[in-house]
């Protein structure tokens, strides 16, 4: 700052200042000082004055996978807001693991975030008592928790994932088989699977037709190899729900294999709206969960957190997924 100063002509106040906005320096001077801290690659640092205001201008984040289109789709719709208000994102990747995301809770609240976004309302009871006594907005999100540390934006995965079977049920498919959401560590799907098992005895239907595909993150692969059971030893299924469309999609790739007409012989859905949805042949039935809403909301929420609106209590604010129909399952 002192080069930057001497470069410029003027005190080191005076480039503090016009680094901070400070009404007191004039446009010119503050372009000129910012002129000559461009020409001499300075980069002010706002850690002291953040310390002092108590901000640190970032939001931390925590999603399972760097690699869902999803998840990402939700980091973009928050960037997109809390940017705009001069806050940056901060992201963790638990790989869907509790125990890696406590050690990131851990790791980022010693940075000082404004707020911290998670995935989720399953934690570790350390991780939640971190969260608890963090003194900062928390914002989980992609879920309804029975028992939310702080405010949510979300949706029922399981109530979604019964939408989805009492859609097939009507159009007169009655043996449906799940596949995925076997893993402990993805919550989401475990609910999903906990959502078609509930439908399909509502419904009267056996429920037990259910094919996991291991560790998550579901892929085409898995669903593939999933699909082969199903057509090795459920032989008389005539619909079959993913865990998300990547499974759903590797599962219609495996009937077309296999001379399996869709959705003549079998129906076949998903879940996520993924890209791949809409352009495989046929296109696949599933479900919006509307990604980047979740982003907006809980961007648009954290802000008005941090701006003292409605911080006192917990928000709830509900995402209504659609079900998107098309050929695979009409």
């Amino acid at each position: 700052m002192k080069d930057v100063a001497v470069a410029a002509g003027v005190s080191v106040m005076t480039v503090s200042r016009a680094f901070k906005e400070d009404s007191s320096v004039k446009r010119e001077t503050r372009d000129h000082i910012r002129q000559t801290a461009e020409a001499l690659g300075y980069v002010f640092d706002g850690t002291a004055s953040n310390l002092r205001m108590k901000r640190s201008d970032f939001v931390a984040v925590i999603i399972p996978s760097v690699n869902s289109a999803n998840f990402a789709d939700t980091v973009r719709g928050l960037s997109d807001v809390v940017e705009a208000r001069g806050r940056q994102i901060l992201l963790g990747n638990s790989d869907y693991d509790v125990s890696r995301e406590e050690k990131l809770i851990d790791q980022l609240l010693r940075r000082r975030p404004e707020a911290i976004v998670l995935t989720g309302g399953r934690h570790t009871s350390r991780a939640r008592k971190l969260l608890v006594s963090a003194g900062i907005p928390v914002i989980e999100t992609w879920d309804l928790p029975e028992e939310p540390i702080g405010h949510v934006v979300g949706f029922s995965n399981a109530a979604t994932m019964e939408a989805m079977v009492a859609h097939l049920v009507t159009s007169g498919r009655r043996r449906i088989a799940f596949i995925g959401g076997d893993a402990s560590s993805d919550t989401r799907g475990a609910d999903r699977r906990r959502g078609f098992v509930r439908a399909m005895q509502a419904h009267g239907l056996a429920a037990d037709h259910l094919v996991g595909i291991g560790t998550p993150p579901a892929s085409m692969t898995k669903g593939a190899e999933a699909m082969k059971q199903v057509l090795r030893n459920l032989p008389d299924v005539d619909a079959v729900v993913g865990v998300s469309d990547l499974a759903a999609f590797g599962a219609l790739t495996e009937c077309m294999r296999q001379g399996i007409l869709v959705p003549d012989q079998i129906a076949i859905a998903g879940f996520g709206a993924y890209e791949i949805a809409s352009v495989s042949v046929p296109a696949l039935t599933t479900i919006d969960v509307r990604p980047r809403e979740i982003g907006h909301r809980t961007g648009r929420m954290v802000l008005s957190i941090l701006d003292g609106d409605g911080a006192a209590f917990p928000q709830i604010s509900k995402i209504e997924p659609m079900l998107t129909l098309a050929e695979s399952a009409p």
